[in-house]
Order: structure tokens, then C-alpha cells, then sequence
């Protein structure tokens, strides 16, 4: 008898008849079941350990009993604060089983913030590492008069109080024992998640996401890149981010692929040579620090090993045209460049390719544009990059690139089952089954948002070009307007300021001013190497205003924004050695800038960059 054929196409049909998340996990039971599902490191025995799908799902249920031994009901609230990891999946499985709400909470945000989503969503029970965290949520003093329970993964349980419960997991989850039914699963338009955005213009706002809005948009994305039944991912952006959970999480998992947690941002290049995964999510702030290691240490090769490496990504890069479509702007033909690869892979390519284990075949890159420059060199260098696009309010990815069909310049072609349309000021609107409900509490905000028709604002000026290809131009509440009425999208500049490994971070000013001024955050021990070639001494308390200093700064600038308009450039800059970072409220969690925070905190200092320009 022929044996099911068993490939992407007929794993990605197995998601289309599913309904609700959790059977994400329990269709693979009686077929997969003893297949690995999630594997993480275990500090605590210094060991890898990996559940099976049968395993894991024993594992949610038993996080189902206790949320139900807690009292909790259908559509209540219940949030984490933890890392990725077996308990993360274990609480939001558990949770979803029996009809709640999961509020991801993003584990190196600031308590204030926090106890914000808390107080806003009316948590009943939040699950966290230890009651350092708890405690410093409840010293903000926020209104959590709805939460009950508190349950630690590594702290015991505290003497019981008249306000909250503090219990270990291991004691909470014995509670669940004497559960002997689960309720009710949920419906596909019940909520299977309240997401707070970033809030980088005012405090968070929770996105209504159903079950019917994310296994819609799982569906669709299936159809422009499906992992293969060998793939094995490597999950290491926060699963409080919808992008990861949407992908590495709820997709890889759906197709029956083994998902690996990342012991952390520091290990990420170890757990890369050792998971050795197929697939990855990521932002561009990740390739864009490889791309500029490598800039770094091409500086201090040779003339000869500087070419090879260039021709090494010219020719990575004109291959990669040829295969997804794309003219190729050079004209060596490609018998040349086949017969070149081998000593191409040798010299330069395979370093790369190993950097990343060896076996990546899809990277995906979101949350932000990339840098054209650097894509260019990442493809070039064997690692396909394949650019997407969305919001938390579309569950989240309106578009992405397709294999054998993928357009670096734009963010891919619109998902199956999105309609698109531009509105005033070429802003994309976007209207579809994954589209939110709406903002938790906030009508006016939603209505803003969404019109009564269904199609949501996304905020982002955009072109559509054959083929659906979606291209995004920049955020229209982001784009500077200057005095003399020249239109800069700051992202692109400032990615491509940041592609100088002087700089590790980069944000240019100038709305209704004559030219536009950076604001830079320097990378210490490049920028000491910097002076000294300068004859300068880093220790000079006046460095950072130097005349000579502030000049090269500007001439690696003009070369690092060269494919850029002139009035695109800076034409002063501030120098900072402070990084900005979520502690000081300069980030969101998803690390976007606080621009309005930035500007405030050196206010005086960006007036002085106009005043003494050309003094």
C-alpha cells in the first residue's frame, strides 16, 4: 500500500482544516507524536532537554487543570513574564485549552510598563521568574486589584497575604490534579491573545487577536514560504513579539518541526554552530551588526582579500538574481560565476554560511526595513534573507517574500486573502481575516484605526508594484518634512549610518528645520581606535565636540548615505557615548526609538547644532 506523501504542501493543508491554536500541537498526536517538538537548555542541570508533541501536550494540560483549580474562567486575562522557553509554550498552550486570554508581557521590560498592561487588562494571574520581578511590578503602585495569583517558575511560594498569592509552579500545578474535565475549548472568534503595541508615541495599547485573525494569517503566510517536515528553527526573538509567536512558535510547531529556544541574545552565535537550524526569524538589527563585523574586519585586510570578498558577494548576489528573477546588473555571464563559486564558497562564503550553522535556508527578516546594502551582502554571502512585512493589528505579517520569487527591494508580495489599497499620502490600508477586533478598552483609538468597513490605517506610506509586491516608503508620522520642504525618511538613513561600525546607533532630526542633524550613539572601542588614528587623545574631555573629529564623522557619513540626496544627509551631528536602551526609556521593547524622548533629553543641545552650524 502507498505510503501519504508527506511534504510542505500536504503538511501546510493539515493547518488549513484546523480551527483554533491549540490544534496547532494535538493534530500531530496520532500521527507525530513521538517527533521532537521544543527543546531549551536547563540551567539548573546544564543540559538540552526536548519534549515530543506528546509530551508537550501532556505538559499544557496539566497547565490547563491548574488555571481551572485557580477559578479562572473563559476569556479571563492571564499574563507572562518569562523567557522563551518549554514554560512559555506550556502557559500559553494551557491557557488557550481552556478559553483564556495570554497577555505576553515582555521580559526585559520596565515594571512601570508591566504593571501599565496589567492594570489595563485586568490580569487575574501572572506567571513570572521570580518575585524580584513581582515585586518590582508591585512597587509601581498600579491599580492590580484584579489579580489574584502570582506564580513563580524558580522562587517558592510566599506567606499568603490579603492581596495576591505568591506560588511556586510546581506547587500551583499539583493544584491542577484535582481537576477530573476541562471546560469548553475556544471558538474561532474567542480572543487567543491581547498584545500590547510598543507604544513609542503614549502608553501601550492591547490588540484584540482571535483565533480565527491568527490561524488566518498562518494559512496565508503557508502559501509564500512553507517549511519542509526536516526543517528545525531557532527561536530567539520574544514570543511577547507576535512576529516570533506567529512564526517560530505557532508555525513551526504547526508544521511538526522542532523548535530550539535560544539561551539569550549573548549565546546566540553558540546556539546557532549548535542548533545548526534551517530556518530563523530575525530583525535587521541582527544582520546588520554581521554586516558590520565584517565591514570592520575587511578594514584591516589586504587590497587583495578586499577584492576577492567583493567579487565573492557579486557573484553570490547575481546568482541569487538569477534564480528568483531578477535582472542582473553586471555583465559576467553565469557560466563564469558557476565556475568561480567553488573557490568563492572556500575563501570567503563558507565562514558565513557556518557562522550561522551551516544549514540555513530561510531567514526571515521583520519588525523593520533592512539596509539594501546590507541585504545585498548577506545574500551574496550564501544566507537568503527573505524581507516581511506587518503589525501586531494583522496577527501580524501582511506580506512577505516568496522562495524562488524573492524581491529584496520590496517586502514581498501580499498574503493570499489581504485586500490592499493606497489612501491619502499613499498610506496602506489593509483589510482581511487577519485583521485585529480592535484596541482592549479604547473605542475611539479602533475607530481611528479601523473604519467601519474593515480596512485598518496602517500609518505606512506605501507602493504596490506588479505582482502584489508591497514596497514600504517609511511611517507617515516618521517621515521629516524640512523648512525648505524636502521629505527624509529617517529609518533609511539612519540604517545606513549604522552600517559603519563607528556607530551602533543612529537618529537623524530636522522636521520644518533648513538640513537635517544626527544624533549618534558611538561604539566605544572603535571610536578610541578612530581618534588615536586621528593623533588625538580619546581621554580629552572636549573629544566629542572636536572640530577634526566632527569632520571625519561627517565625511564617513557622505560615504555611508552616498546613494542618498544631499538633503537626505546630516550636516551636523551630536556624539553620545550613552546607548539608548529600554531602562532609559528610550526604546520601546521592540527596540524602536522613542523619538519624542530623544529629542526632549537633548532638546538644548540639538538648538545649539543650528545655531553654531558654519561657525
Amino acid at each position: 500500500m502507498q505510503q501519504p506523501q508527506d511534504n510542505e504542501f500536504t503538511r501546510a493543508e493539515e493547518i488549513r482544516k484546523l480551527r483554533v491554536i491549540p490544534e496547532l500541537i494535538s493534530h500531530h498526536l496520532e500521527i507525530r507524536g513521538d517527533d521532537p517538538a521544543v527543546c531549551q537548555f536547563n540551567a539548573k542541570t546544564k543540559q538540552w532537554e526536548t519534549l515530543s508533541f506528546k509530551e508537550l501536550y501532556a505538559r499544557a494540560l496539566d497547565w490547563a487543570n491548574a488555571f481551572v483549580a485557580s477559578g479562572l474562567k473563559k476569556g479571563d486575562r492571564v499574563a507572562m513574564l518569562l523567557p522563551n522557553g518549554i514554560d512559555a509554550v506550556c502557559f500559553d498552550q494551557g491557557a488557550l485549552i481552556v478559553g483564556l486570554v495570554p497577555v505576553p508581557l515582555h521580559i526585559i521590560d520596565t515594571p512601570a510598563n508591566c504593571a501599565y498592561i496589567l492594570e489595563d487588562s485586568d490580569t487575574k494571574l501572572l506567571v513570572t521568574v521570580n518575585r524580584a520581578r513581582w515585586h518590582a511590578i508591585q512597587a509601581t503602585g498600579a491599580d492590580l486589584s484584579q489579580l489574584r495569583t502570582v506564580v513563580y517558575i524558580d522562587d517558592e511560594s510566599e506567606p499568603e497575604s490579603n492581596e495576591v498569592r505568591s506560588v511556586n509552579v510546581a506547587e500551583w500545578l499539583k493544584e491542577g490534579e484535582s481537576v477530573l474535565t476541562l471546560p469548553p475549548g475556544p471558538e474561532e472568534e474567542d480572543l487567543a491573545a491581547l498584545v500590547y503595541t510598543s507604544g513609542t508615541t503614549g502608553k501601550p495599547k492591547g490588540v484584540m487577536l482571535t483565533h480565527k485573525n491568527i490561524m488566518s494569517d498562518i494559512s496565508a503566510l503557508l502559501y509564500n514560504i512553507a517549511p519542509n517536515p526536516s526543517d528545525t528553527w531557532l527561536s530567539f526573538l520574544p514570543l511577547s513579539h507576535t512576529f516570533e509567536r506567529t512564526t517560530s512558535y505557532y508555525i513551526g510547531l504547526g508544521m511538526g518541526n522542532k523548535v530550539t529556544f535560544s539561551r539569550g541574545v549573548a549565546r546566540i552565535l553558540d546556539d546557532l554552530k549548535l542548533v545548526r537550524p534551517s530556518i530563523m526569524m530575525s530583525v535587521p538589527r541582527v544582520f546588520e551588526k554581521v554586516a558590520a563585523k565584517i565591514n570592520e574586519r575587511l578594514k584591516q585586510k589586504g587590497a587583495v582579500s578586499r577584492l576577492v570578498f567583493n567579487a565573492a558577494v557579486d557573484a553570490g548576489y547575481r546568482n541569487f538574481c538569477r534564480c528568483n528573477g531578477l535582472p542582473v546588473d553586471s555583465a559576467v555571464p553565469a557560466a563564469f560565476d558557476r565556475l568561480m563559486d567553488p573557490l568563492y564558497d572556500k575563501l570567503v562564503r563558507n565562514q558565513i554560511k557556518n557562522s550561522f550553522g551551516g544549514r540555513m535556508r530561510v531567514a526571515v527578516s521583520g519588525g523593520a526595513a533592512l539596509s539594501p546594502e546590507v541585504a545585498k551582502t548577506i545574500i551574496g554571502l550564501g544566507i537568503e534573507i527573505f524581507q516581511g512585512y506587518g503589525m501586531t493589528e494583522t496577527s501580524p505579517i501582511i506580506s512577505v517574500n516568496k522562495i524562488e520569487a524573492n524581491h529584496p527591494d520590496t517586502v514581498g508580495p501580499i498574503l493570499e486573502g489581504i485586500e490592499a489599497k493606497l489612501g491619502e499620502k499613499d498610506e496602506l490600508l489593509v483589510r482581511g481575516p487577519q485583521v485585529m477586533r480592535g484596541y482592549w478598552k479604547r473605542p475611539e483609538d479602533t475607530f481611528k484605526t479601523l473604519d467601519p468597513e474593515g480596512w485598518l490605517s496602517t500609518g505606512d506610506q506605501a507602493d504596490i508594484l506588479p505582482g502584489n509586491y508591497l514596497k514600504i516608503k517609511g511611517r507617515i508620522k516618521e517621515i521629516i518634512v524640512t523648512s525648505t520642504g524636502e521629505k527624509v525618511p529617517p529609518v533609511d538613513i539612519e540604517q545606513a549610518i549604522e552600517t559603519d561600525p563607528l556607530f551602533d546607533q543612529a537618529m537623524v532630526y530636522g522636521d520644518n528645520r533648513p538640513f537635517i542633524v544626527g544624533l549618534l550613539v558611538l561604539n566605544k572601542d572603535n571610536f578610541e581606535r578612530f581618534v588615536v588614528s586621528l593623533n588625538l587623545d580619546p581621554k580629552d574631555p572636549e573629544i566629542l565636540t572636536n572640530k577634526a573629529v566632527i569632520r571625519e564623522i561627517l565625511k564617513r557619513i557622505k560615504t555611508a548615505c552616498k546613494s542618498f540626496p544631499q538633503y537626505g544627509v546630516p550636516r551636523s551631528v551630536l556624539l553620545l557615548k550613552e546607548p539608548w536602551t529600554i531602562e532609559n526609556d528610550s526604546l520601546t521593547p521592540t527596540l524602536k526609538l522613542k523619538r519624542r524622548v530623544i529629542v526632549a533629553e537633548h532638546g538644548d543641545e540639538i538648538e545649539k547644532l543650528y545655531e553654531n552650524f558654519g561657525k
